[in-house]
Order: C-alpha cells, then sequence, then structure tokens
C-alpha cells in the first residue's frame, strides 16, 4: 500500500525526480547552519561519501564560511528557495523572486570560477510547488528533485532506530534519502547517519550526489 500511495502521488509531480539510476543519493535540507552542517561534512568525510544539500539562500548569507566549506568538500549544492517557502501558499510571482533571490545568495557567496550548473537544482521547500512553478522552474533549467525514503528526522518523537529501519525497509537502487542539517534534526539526525551510511555500504550501494 505504502508504494502505491508513493507511485500515484510521484504520478501528480510532473518535471520531478523521485529516484533515479542505480546509486543511492543522500541529501540534506535547510542548511547551512554552523551548529549541524560542519558535523555532517565530518560524517561524510569519515566514510568518503558526498551528498546533496539543498540550502536556504537566507542561510546562505548568514553563514557564507560554511557554504564554502561543504563546496570545498565536493558536495553538490541546490536552490530550496530564499526563506523555505512554501509554494502552495505562495502567489506565483512572489515564489519565483524567492527562488531568484537563492540564485542571487549563490553568486555572492560562491567561490570565483565554481560551476553554474551546480545551482541548478532545486527542492521544493516541504515538497510543496504549484505545476505552473514547477512548470516554470523546470524552463529555467532547474532539476526537481524529491526524495521516495523520508526520514521525518525533524519530528521529535522520532528515534535513530526508527529512521534506520525505515531506510533498511525503503531503500531501492536510485533511492534518494531526505535528511535535514537543522537545529530541529539535529541530535536525531546526526545519529542516525553514520549507521545509514555503514547499512548503505554494507548492502553494496554506491552513495552519490545528484
Amino acid at each position: 500500500m505504502y508504494n502505491l500511495v508513493k507511485s500515484i502521488f510521484q504520478r501528480l509531480y510532473p518535471y520531478g525526480v523521485f529516484r533515479t539510476g542505480k546509486a543511492v543519493y543522500l541529501t540534506f535540507d535547510d542548511g547551512p547552519i554552523p551548529e549541524v552542517t560542519p558535523k555532517v561534512l565530518a560524517i561524510l568525510a569519515k566514510y568518503n561519501v558526498k551528498a546533496t544539500f539543498f540550502m536556504v539562500g537566507e542561510n546562505i548569507d548568514k553563514h557564507p564560511e560554511v557554504f564554502t566549506q561543504v563546496l570545498a568538500a565536493g558536495h553538490t549544492i541546490g536552490n530550496h528557495t530564499y526563506n523555505h517557502l512554501k509554494g502552495w501558499r505562495t502567489p506565483y510571482a512572489d515564489y519565483m523572486a524567492n527562488v531568484a533571490l537563492w540564485e542571487e545568495a549563490f553568486q555572492r557567496h560562491v567561490p570565483h570560477g565554481y560551476p553554474a550548473p551546480e545551482s541548478l537544482r532545486f527542492r521544493p521547500p516541504y515538497g510543496k510547488a504549484t505545476l505552473r512553478q514547477r512548470r516554470a522552474l523546470h524552463r529555467k533549467g532547474y532539476l526537481l528533485i524529491y526524495w521516495d525514503v523520508l526520514t521525518r528526522d525533524y519530528e521529535s518523537t522520532r528515534m535513530p532506530e526508527q529512521m534506520l529501519t525505515q531506510i533498511q525497509h525503503e531503500t531501492r537502487p536510485g533511492s534518494i534519502i531526505n535528511f535535514h542539517d537543522s537545529l530541529k534534526s539535529n541530535e536525531r539526525m546526526l545519529a542516525v547517519l553514520p549507521q545509514a551510511i555503514e547499512w548503505l555500504q554494507s548492502q553494496g550501494y554506491e552513495l552519490k550526489t545528484l
């Protein structure tokens, strides 16, 4: 039943990528923040894993040093709007303007010579964007990245062992796993991340960026 619901949901979201290829992709939303993101980077470095970070533009402006740490470590950056907007509740023009604000923040802080295409990944906050917004993003050249394994690490009642069990049950070749490098998720996400990586590697999955 769960897989059927996911399949129906994905059909309702044209232009979105929920699963791709044969590797597995670790993704992190809502950073960069100094309290959490560097700890994520340390864990990924320990296991020699690269990931994709969907950053909030306002946080890039607030913490450019953490933003550049992520880039320097070889991870991929994606647009998560400037103010973490929920597309369903935001007028079209305002939403697209906020996407453009993110692009400006990226350009303000990206090191000289960094390849621009890395800015063309996009994840709608909450996974919520209208069809018109998604069409416009697609026309701008964005690859809209969703997920097929949502850890819900931002829920205070969610325990690391529950997340690990979910990852073990739901991950398939091509899975995109959604974590958050945020204060809400902090301890729970940091506790499960090494266990998840170790399990994924023990299963022979290649962990790549999007």
